[in-house]
């Protein structure tokens, strides 16, 4: 590790710096290079610090406000987040306020804020670890609570900030024996047959990770592509396909699977993972709205507002700010009607999103079942191992959601539902 882990910590104050004050969301930045520079150590130092600090960033300036007679500038705040957040986890005084201080203390335009700095911190370092705990668990901004609120309740959406602060395990999906996968590496099986292991385990260490014989993905992705339920032979169509776990699933199954996706440099990572798990699928980069064709399924994970996924990428709460979410409700609704056109007469449609807003899921399927009179809600199909009963919805979609499974660790919020084409 670098001397007082300066680059890591540098670099967790940039990315905080990109996400609260110019929007942009974490992987992008890592997809961009961001930490390309750092070792490897300090690579994922930087992102763990990151990801703590926007968890964790109600009760550090809970604890901060106490000691600032105003707020200052967004980068000289976010060096007292990550330094408060290391600080009331059990991170040695001395070390983290000499490095928060000697970074502020070299940036050109807040050098001379490092007394501030300094003693700030060390009245955290005095303070911060007793209060810490004893702060509620960190609430979402108001942009989303009160939507949140309004769908699903106070009590269950504090459920769902529970869910999101204590971040997520580490999940699999086995191509074969899911059994044998969880006793390979030591992981647990879920309800739903996926495998649980962890989180911070390093991935590409696992047994099976060469040999293909799983790939990552949250329970509550997995169950769209077992609703779905492809069969050998058929021909299936996988839209919006990226990151691509569905289209591994639905090729184990033996299914003919196109996987299209508009970006190619996500659907590079679908082709790795094919060749990775030894699967095959006919790969695509293509606006899913210039497809034609006939297929017996379709899956449509469409682009939604990703509010389901914040236990794994805390960012989105901050980056973001509602103002996108017509547009993404609008295009979900044309994309539904454009995948029916590539669907034969009594083929089935799966329609997901890992958004937690009824208006990009249940809404939709109820509007899809109205402008489509052919189009019929396939109850049956949920009947999986594993899905609760209660979680089906009245309009017989699936409804998955972040307080559930809190006793083992919680899933990622989801939408589901199966429909079919009159024959």
């Amino acid at each position: 590790m670098s001397d007082l882990g300066l680059p890591a910590r540098r670099s967790a104050i940039f990315l905080l710096d990109q996400i609260m004050g110019e929007g942009k969301l974490l992987p992008e930045l890592i997809g961009a290079g961001v930490l390309d520079r750092l070792a490897p150590e300090d690579r994922a130092r930087a992102q763990r610090l990151t990801v703590e600090t926007l968890r964790g960033i109600e009760r550090a300036d809970r604890i901060l406000q106490k000691h600032l007679q105003k707020y200052p500038p967004l980068t000289v705040r976010n060096a007292l987040r990550v330094g408060t957040i290391e600080l009331c986890n059990g991170g040695a005084a001395h070390g983290v306020v000499n490095a928060m201080v000697s970074i502020i203390s070299k940036h050109k335009h807040y050098g001379h804020l490092k007394g501030l700095v300094n003693a700030v911190l060390r009245k955290v370092a005095t303070t911060g670890p007793e209060q810490w705990n004893a702060l509620r668990t960190p609430r979402l901004p108001k942009w989303l609570r009160g939507p949140l609120v309004e769908a699903w309740g106070g009590q269950t959406v504090l459920g769902m900030e529970a869910a999101f602060f204590a971040g997520a395990p580490l999940d699999l999906t086995a191509k074969g024996d899911a059994e044998a996968v969880a006793k390979a590496v030591g992981g647990t099986l879920t309800p739903t047959g996926s495998v649980r292991v962890p989180a911070g385990t390093q991935v590409s260490a696992m047994p099976g990770f060469t040999q293909g014989d799983w790939w990552v993905q949250d329970p509550a992705a997995a169950l769209p592509a077992k609703v779905l339920d492809a069969q050998p032979g058929e021909d299936v169509l996988d839209l919006c396909a990226a990151p691509g776990g569905k289209t591994l699933q639905m090729a184990a199954a033996g299914a003919n699977v196109t996987s299209v996706d508009i970006s190619s440099s996500r659907m590079l990572r679908v082709s790795q993972n094919l060749v990775r798990t030894r699967l095959g699928a006919d790969v695509q980069v293509a606006d899913m709205f210039t497809l034609t064709g006939q297929y017996d399924a379709v899956l449509l994970d469409a682009p939604c507002s990703a509010t389901g996924t914040i236990r794994r990428h805390p960012d989105l709460p901050f980056a973001k700010d509602g103002s996108e979410f017509a547009d993404l409700i609008d295009m979900q609704s044309r994309m539904i009607d454009h995948a029916l056109t590539l669907l034969k007469p009594g083929g089935r449609l799966v329609f997901c999103t890992c958004s937690l807003l009824p208006d990009e899921g249940e809404v939709q399927v109820e509007e899809a079942l109205e402008r489509h009179p052919a189009l019929s809600i396939d109850r049956t199909a949920l009947d999986r191992p594993g899905i609760d009963p209660a979680w089906i919805t009245e309009e017989g979609g699936l409804r998955l959601r972040p307080d559930f499974w809190a006793e083992i660790g919680h899933m990622d919020g989801f939408y589901v539902a199966a429909m079919r084409k009159a024959g």
